[in-house]
């Protein structure tokens, strides 16, 4: 389904002439080395751009489509037209050596091979160069000399002609499509994404841009032992995918990830996404809305407002259709190999609308600072970090979970929920906008507890005993702070833990510090001793006893009660008890 997806995915990029079809590439090409009619070099031309990144300004490699390059692991093995400097020009940094001369040969054999029976300029000329190059001399030649450094260090030259590449040329392109489509191998079978029979390829290209893969890239589709094969079928064979289809999914999936505007991080994981018609204006409404940031919330309300109402939805002059196909694919390193954390398909429309009932369960009355109205996927699982880490990435297998479970409206992992419990716990009961949020989600959707906006904020109808508590934890702790304005150290820093796993420990001592605080009130502020007093007996009425323990999903409504009092509560000249 993944591959299928993609190569859907390649022919409709192919038709806007985003990729190049089957037997060519997009690869990064730092320099030219520009021929003469006979084959000698006359100089060496820079493709590198200058860009500007953040305060300084950087060369980067043009971006041009290549004759298919080959995955190479430790064998000598040539590109055609396109390649380092060990193999166009038998160098590298400190000169050339047995291992180089191999690597040249092997380009020598395979360009004169494929152009020594040809009669254009360009096909002449490239013969011409590697009958009369030699490596060892190739100090002699002044614009290699002159530019040793650079054409050695590691990136892609190309031949040309004054400003004519090599690539380009009409007959070296028909007999590069010509010889790119013969059989390589007798392996023949039906591919297991379109379902004909065709050449099977036998190893797939590598996928780059994976954090924590290896640079050179890791595959999605290999077998490279004989305890992954089945009946004697080695390598890729064992899962047979044609030519075409291993050429156009590596290509979609490389050009996703080289996108890195439409790819986001999650722990150690990398989601990339598309909607099947190649339309990037449905990438950048899932962007704004996965991780909607403090300028853009009025428009992501306004987006779910005219999703809501089956309005028309236009950006960039493209209607949106919400019956659009739209896939999100979760990859993580694995060594050589890539991982598939989750693979999701389903209408744009679905999705938008699963995003936004996640988005309703995260509702939260919030501190007067707080300018955003939704918190984004991303910075609602920074809440269950700790941000003084060396290591600030959420753990990979949650928060792959989370946001499977978001995409599908289905139960969020327990994982998210224990995680941001003991934060609260290790942080001595702080409890952030977020922190609240994703427990009143939680308890939404996996208990079917605080159903609708009546535990957005304060409920005073509640009678649950667990949001009770928290409700008087966080009034007697209001005390304390009123009777000793500059205190530095509350009753939540050394009891909050306490009072909500095992409050029948706890509230006992609470109330009789409550009494010495109170007297002290009293002396300086009468009125507000007798406000106190009348919740602390309005919320007191509500309990028979102290439970001895609160469960797990008790523990989650006790934070809430004292989240949402400590949000409503406003108890002397208007000032914010929080």
């Amino acid at each position: 389904m993944i591959l299928q997806a993609l190569v859907k995915y390649y022919e409709n990029l192919e038709k806007q002439g985003k990729l190049p079809r089957q037997g060519w590439c997009q690869a990064k090409v730092s320099y030219g080395i520009n021929l003469s009619i006979d084959g000698n070099i006359k100089n060496i031309i820079w493709l590198k751009d200058q860009v500007q990144a953040g305060k300084k300004q950087i060369w980067i490699s043009k971006t041009m489509t290549v004759p298919t390059m080959l995955t190479r692991s430790s064998g000598v093995a040539a590109n055609f037209l396109c390649d380092n400097s060990k193999y166009l020009l038998g160098i590298d940094k400190n000169g050339t050596g047995k291992r180089i001369t191999e690597c040249f040969e092997a380009a020598k054999e395979k360009h004169i091979k494929l152009l020594e029976n040809t009669s254009g300029e360009m096909s002449r000329a490239i013969c011409a160069f590697f009958h009369k190059w030699n490596p060892e001399e190739a100090k002699e030649n002044t614009a290699v000399l002159e530019n040793w450094e650079e054409i050695t260090d590691g990136g892609n030259l190309i031949f040309c002609m004054n400003e004519k590449y090599a690539q380009d040329d009409d007959e070296i392109e028909r007999l590069w499509d010509a010889s790119s489509n013969q059989s390589e191998t007798d392996m023949d079978g039906i591919c297991l994404v379109t379902g004909k029979k065709t050449e099977i390829s036998r190893i797939h290209r590598n996928i780059k841009g994976v954090p924590g893969a290896q640079s050179s890239g890791a595959a999605l589709v290999s077998f490279n032992a004989p305890s992954f094969e089945s009946y004697g079928k080695e390598q890729s064979y064992n899962a047979p995918v044609g030519k075409y289809a291993e050429f156009a999914y590596t290509s979609a999936l490389n050009y996703l990830l080289a996108q890195r505007k439409y790819t986001f991080s999650l722990g150690d994981s990398i989601i990339v996404y598309w909607a099947e018609e190649a339309k990037k204006e449905y990438q950048d409404v899932l962007l704004a809305l996965l991780n909607p940031i403090k300028d853009n919330q009025n428009e992501v309300h306004t987006f779910f407002e005219k999703l809501r109402k089956d309005e028309q939805i236009i950006i960039d002059d493209i209607e949106l259709n919400p019956s659009q196909k739209f896939y999100i694919l979760c990859l993580a390193p694995n060594a050589a190999r890539l991982s598939v954390r989750f693979f999701y398909q389903n209408s744009f429309g679905n999705i938008i609308k699963n995003l936004e009932c996640h988005y309703e369960r995260m509702k939260m009355v919030k501190p007067k600072r707080e300018e955003r109205e939704y918190i984004g996927i991303e910075d609602m699982l920074k809440e269950t970090v700790n941000l003084n880490s060396r290591d600030k990435k959420p753990i990979s297998n949650m928060a792959a979970m989370v946001f499977s479970s978001v995409l599908q409206n289905t139960r969020y992992p327990a994982s998210l929920y224990t995680d941001t419990l003991i934060r609260i716990r290790a942080e001595q009961g702080r409890i952030t906008w977020g922190r609240a949020s994703i427990l009143k989600a939680f308890l939404m959707k996996n208990y079917k507890n605080m159903e609708g906006e009546i535990y957005m904020g304060l409920n005073e109808e509640s009678n649950d005993v667990a949001y009770v508590l928290g409700r008087v934890f966080a009034v007697l702790e209001s005390i304390q702070t009123d009777a000793n304005p500059e205190i530095k150290s509350t009753i939540r820093d050394r009891y909050f833990n306490s009072a909500c796993a095992t409050p029948a420990s706890v509230f006992p001592v609470l109330f009789k510090l409550k009494n010495s605080h109170i007297k002290k009130i009293e002396r300086d502020k009468g009125y507000l001793k007798r406000k106190y007093e009348d919740l602390l007996g309005e919320l007191v009425s509500k309990l028979e006893s102290y439970p001895k323990r609160l469960s797990l999903e008790e523990q989650g409504k006790f934070i809430l009660g004292y989240y949402h009092q400590k949000q409503e509560g406003i108890w002397e000249n208007g000032r914010e008890n929080r």
